[in-house]
């Protein structure tokens, strides 16, 4: 679910919507379900932990509904038939975004700025409009697409040769002709692939790499598409803000990331735990600033470029936070099930000597068991052990939500920390020289 939210986010989208929530009148298990969507109800197992998830929904939404979205490309989604969203075609390349674009946008609010970017009213601009393979479009928005060019615009497209509306026909189609002939003349998209019109080009048969070479426009967040990365960009009056997250299983080390500003000094903030720190590794270079980032699986970062800086590298050669192991935790786990009607979990506490996948279990009321389940140890650290300001634990083959709750001495309260996905730190003061963690 994290994975495809993630997707989403890089897309553009900033305030998704929890679906679905069914009604549950009463205490049965599990209660009303649909077939659709995602259950979020309190009879869902992880339900009680749903706060994490909810957190950092707020946290990226938050971030990403400040300033403006940036996008190089407006793919028009044509004229043929009601829709929502286009063909991005020609292929855009990795490093670059996009937002679609319909006629009525282009004929009624688009406008062309003195350095040739396509501008709408409340502040968001494109580099190039782009449409893919169409051979329609109406009169009235051609003529508006001749005006734009005129004043600097870049358009890549085919040449259309008729309306795609039988209104006014067949003399629509004949002004569409004419306004193609005079608008594209000798570019055919094959010999000839672009033109200068007034203050701005026309082109058809470029690639998108052609199109963004000819306006000497560089990824805005380029890394090495095998990666598996995706990227979204937020841009504000004192400074950007990109969101990153892997979108693959597997940890990702020191990932070279390009990003297309200069002058900041880069902050990596986390929107799992709300945490944030200066980035110490990092170069800028001709404009741009590259930052090598480590995720677990389908973890995600804000990198936040705000604070001016004439520096143009940081002091360290990776920006990892340096962990220290005070003990491992690989033995004497005692686990406790829910063995009620439903879950049928073990009735009496498991020892574990370590953590394995439940699946593997020769016992079948754990092998089956499906629910939460507590896990409880007394690690004893040892009094040559110092204390540093936080205790980092790591947790690894976690692929759902993990509460943690530390009960340092008798004197102290228990402190419970949530722990989703790729583990968490629990801070750490006390002189003890041993902590329950349940």
């Amino acid at each position: 679910m994290t994975k495809r939210t993630d997707r989403f986010f890089a897309d553009g989208i900033n305030s998704p919507l929890l679906h679905l929530f069914v009604e549950q009148p009463d205490e049965r298990v599990p209660g009303f379900n649909a077939w659709f969507g995602n259950e979020f109800n309190r009879h869902n197992t992880w339900f009680k932990q749903l706060d994490l998830y909810v957190m950092y929904l707020k946290r990226v939404n938050y971030m990403l509904q400040q300033g403006l979205n940036v996008a190089d490309v407006a793919y028009f989604i044509g004229e043929d038939a009601p829709k929502m969203v286009g063909i991005v075609d020609p292929a855009l390349p990795s490093g670059y975004q996009y937002d679609f674009i319909n006629a009525e946008v282009l004929r009624e609010t688009t406008s062309v700025d003195e350095n040739g970017l396509l501008t709408l009213p409340h502040g968001t601009q494109y580099k190039l409009l782009v449409w893919p393979k169409l051979d329609s479009m109406r009169p009235e928005l051609l003529k508006r697409i001749k005006e734009l060019v005129e004043d600097g615009a870049f358009v890549l497209g085919p040449k259309p040769t008729r309306s795609p509306s039988l209104q006014n026909y067949p003399q629509a189609d004949a002004e569409v002709k004419a306004l193609a002939d005079e608008l594209w003349g000798d570019v055919d998209g094959v010999k000839v692939k672009s033109r200068k019109v007034g203050k701005g080009t026309i082109a058809s048969g470029l690639t998108m790499e052609e199109a963004f070479a000819m306006l000497g426009v560089k990824p805005d967040c380029e890394y090495d598409p095998a990666t598996g990365l995706v990227y979204g960009r937020r841009t504000m009056k004192n400074g950007d803000v990109y969101f990153v997250a892997n979108q693959t299983d597997d940890e990702l080390k020191d990932v070279a990331i390009t990003f297309r500003v200069s002058g900041k000094a880069p902050e990596i903030w986390d929107p799992t735990t709300g945490e944030t720190r200066p980035a110490t590794a990092w170069t800028a270079k001709d404009g741009r600033t590259t930052i090598p980032l480590s995720f677990a699986a389908q973890e995600s970062f804000f990198v936040v470029f705000e604070k001016d800086t004439n520096a143009t590298s940081g002091t360290a050669k990776t920006n990892d936070l340096e962990l220290t192991t005070l003990v491992e935790l690989n033995s004497d786990w005692n686990v406790s099930f829910d063995s009620g009607e439903i879950a049928r979990g073990p009735k009496e506490t498991v020892k574990f000597d370590k953590l394995t996948d439940w699946a593997t279990s020769d016992n079948e009321a754990i092998k089956y068991y499906s629910g939460t389940a507590v896990y409880e140890i007394w690690p004893v650290y040892g009094a040559e052990v110092e204390y540093p300001p936080e205790t980092y634990r790591t947790s690894t083959d976690i692929s759902r939500l993990l509460r943690v709750q530390q009960n340092r001495s008798a004197q102290l309260p228990e402190e419970t920390r949530a722990v989703w996905m790729w583990g968490d730190a629990l801070t750490d003061g006390a002189a003890a020289v041993a902590a329950k963690l349940k």
